[in-house]
């Protein structure tokens, strides 16, 4: 590997000038961060390039740029379920985001919980959506330090480091730093970083996709090492399987799966309480549109991630690397580190680590608001703002480190899982936010009793699919045998809560029941203030 002690200062150096960034984003933009608006939405003043670099941040994250790629190295052409997954969960967000933005900026709110709240009149419906989306964010985050953990620990490999604790410290280290600068600035760190961020992680997409095809002899040369007993002996070291995947044609049988994890999880990427963030951060309608129409680019760089994938077939060293370990989530940094020059693997390197903290940084924020504006003050309503501000910083924190734990404690093939199992939960607010965006005629405990049936649905399917139809032990999958192929757990899930939310309101509306929003549809639909 093309790993020294050149690359580690080239690390070390980039690294301090992201966490300058953080710091000074307290000075950027000067506003009262005692006030939960400011700290958490920076004010509510990004222009249409800053809320594109943001929302940017959480598509390019460590995770992805480790786990999609990993995933086409171990299993193939499923994984590209990614790319349209993104496009679709774009076009989402603009039929959704645009009105949450002008409701929020009617009304005052800072996350969509706070809509929920006024829509349909029902503090408990707020708090369940608060609650579900804190929750659906803990192994969001654990994912971004699994693919920060990867780069690490090829880096300390390099340096002929092979100590654990040497990661966890180095870990530790950083989150304090990044939740010293997130207590400081709040969104506007995360949003200065954020471009930093970006800007490195282009730099290596565009290099490693240009020079690496290059110099292996091209892509032809990466299908045909694909196709050897050579591609099939580290295949089997890491995954137990003798048979390359199927990269180029997805098999007829998999293509239920593969549309139906592109569909579930375009529902929930903009019910994600850091997406929703990201986009109330917005100067204005107008800008929010196009940042967002601006983000399919994000989805190019994506697919071309993607494509490392299958490079690091036709790279020996990167291959021997991933079979000694075992670990294919060490694909892309070995790829990196054994065809690139040392100084830009430390500067590749340092991207997909910041691209780990950035989007943690922003789910804490995220988290930290819907904690402390729709559970702790619906039981504290007094509270005043400069107590809600210091008391969002400090769960921010809290959360961080509570997600660093989880990946201790949780072996990252289980957290994976968790992530699948979170967006099947996180969908299930759909109804009462997606929906209350074009309809105040839903029935609040119809919108309850239908998220309870969906989670109780989804994550008992979860439950049943690994532990007793395939006896897995271990959450391993989260698509469903049916008729018609394999699907999603969580389309499944959405459909039964839908069904019952639609059912109750329509027993309701027969008992006389009638809307009471606080919100009308012209605060959703247009700007009045």
């Amino acid at each position: 590997m093309n790993v020294n002690y050149l690359t580690l200062s080239v690390f070390v150096i980039l690294f301090a000038i992201f966490s300058f960034l953080g710091f000074y984003g307290a000075r950027w933009r000067k506003g009262d961060l005692n006030k939960l608006s400011e700290w958490g939405l920076g004010g509510r003043r990004l222009g249409t390039l800053l809320v594109w670099f943001l929302l940017g941040a959480d598509l390019f994250t460590a995770y992805s740029f480790i786990a999609v790629p990993a995933g086409i190295f171990a299993s193939g052409s499923l994984y590209f379920f990614a790319i349209p997954y993104v496009a679709w969960g774009f076009g989402v967000a603009l039929l959704t985001m645009p009105r949450l933005w002008n409701a929020s900026r009617n009304k005052g709110y800072i996350t969509a919980a706070d809509f929920v709240k006024d829509r349909f009149n029902s503090r408990s419906l707020a708090i369940i959506v608060a609650l579900t989306g804190v929750v659906a964010e803990l192994p969001y985050i654990a994912l971004q330090i699994v693919g920060m953990e990867a780069v690490l620990a090829v880096l300390l490999a390099g340096l002929g480091i092979s100590s654990k604790i040497v990661t966890e410290i180095s870990l530790i280290l950083a989150f304090i730093i990044l939740a010293a600068f997130t207590f400081v600035s709040g969104l506007r760190g995360a949003a200065l970083t954020g471009v930093f961020k970006d800007a490195l992680i282009w730099i290596t997409v565009i290099t490693v996709i240009v020079l690496v095809p290059i110099e292996i002899g091209g892509f032809s040369k990466a299908f045909s090492d694909l196709s050897t007993n050579f591609a099939a002996y580290h295949l089997a070291k890491v995954t137990g399987s003798k048979v390359p995947p199927a990269m180029e044609t997805l098999p007829i049988k998999l293509a239920p799966a593969y549309f139906s994890l592109a569909l579930g999880s375009s529902f929930a990427l903009y019910l994600y309480p850091h997406a929703i963030n990201g986009s109330l951060s917005s100067e204005s309608e107008k800008k929010l549109v196009y940042s967002t129409s601006f983000l399919p680019i994000y989805g190019i760089g994506l697919a071309l991630i993607s494509l490392f994938g299958i490079l690091v077939y036709a790279v020996p060293g990167a291959l021997g690397l991933i079979a000694k370990t075992g670990n294919g989530a060490l694909a892309i940094p070995a790829l990196i580190a054994c065809t690139m020059p040392c100084w830009f693997v430390g500067l590749a390197f340092l991207a997909i680590f910041v691209g780990g903290l950035v989007p943690a940084s922003i789910m804490a924020i995220a988290v930290a608001n819907l904690f402390v504006r729709n559970v702790i003050k619906e039981f504290k309503p007094d509270l005043p703002p400069y107590s809600e501000a210091k008391l969002a910083k400090w769960t921010s924190t809290i959360f961080k480190f509570l997600a660093l734990g989880f990946v201790f404690v949780v072996p990252a093939t289980y957290a994976i899982q968790l992530q699948l199992l979170g967006g099947i939960i996180i969908s299930q607010t759909l109804p009462a936010v997606f929906l209350g965006l074009y309809t105040d005629k839903l029935e609040p405990k119809s919108l309850i009793a239908g998220w309870t049936a969906g989670i109780i649905s989804g994550v008992g399917l979860e439950y049943y699919v690994n532990f007793i139809q395939y006896h897995f032990g271990v959450f391993k999958t989260s698509l469903m045998t049916t008729p018609l192929g394999p699907l999603f757990i969580a389309i499944f899930a959405l459909a039964i809560n839908l069904a019952v939310t639609l059912i109750g309101t329509a027993i309701a509306y027969s008992m006389g029941w009638r809307p009471k929003s606080k919100i009308t549809q012209e605060e959703i639909i247009k700007t009045t203030q």
